[in-house]
């Protein structure tokens, strides 16, 4: 079992640094793609984050997942990670480009299902910086202090220009 990345507990969840507010002037995702409350810890020395989701019973997935037994989707658990470590690079300007995309992910274990009415505590450590070329960040996702899936990410840099292109 992976050990935590930090421990998380010693941070005020009831005081955030950034709220869902702060966190929509930095990440472009809106609506239902938004899988961010709250960050409640940066550390840029150490390249480390930590934020949650209060995962609801009005959630997107809910009604067409597994209708009989909603449980979050492992990817939408890989995008609210993803979103975490996008928010720090995009905040602190450690990647460039005007958006993070994928560029991979790895060794992602998922360990327990994670329910709507709960809070899943987010944990991004940033591994690799590569200035407009690609970052890499290990993740981690807890639930009533169980880890719940873990693994890591490749970021790329995107930049508007190709977002706003034609494919072929």
């Amino acid at each position: 079992m992976a050990q935590p990345l930090v421990d998380y507990l010693q941070f005020d969840f009831d005081h955030p640094l950034f709220d869902l507010e702060a966190i929509r002037a930095v990440n472009p995702q809106r609506f239902e793609m938004e899988q961010l409350t709250a960050i409640v810890h940066v550390d840029t020395e150490k390249h480390l984050v930590v934020g949650y989701k209060d995962v609801t019973d009005r959630e997107f997935w809910i009604r067409g997942h597994m209708p009989d037994y909603a449980l979050m989707p492992g990817v939408i658990l890989c995008e609210a990670a993803a979103q975490l470590g996008g928010f720090y690079a995009r905040k602190y300007k450690i990647l460039g480009g005007d958006y993070l995309g994928f560029g991979g992910i790895n060794e992602v274990r998922f360990r327990a299902p994670v329910y709507p009415n709960c809070r899943l505590v987010l944990v991004v450590h940033v591994t690799k910086i590569r200035p407009n070329r690609l970052v890499e960040y290990d993740f981690q996702g807890f639930v009533n202090d169980k880890l719940m899936f873990n693994g890591n990410m490749i970021g790329v840099p995107i930049s508007r220009d190709m977002a706003s292109r034609e494919p072929g």
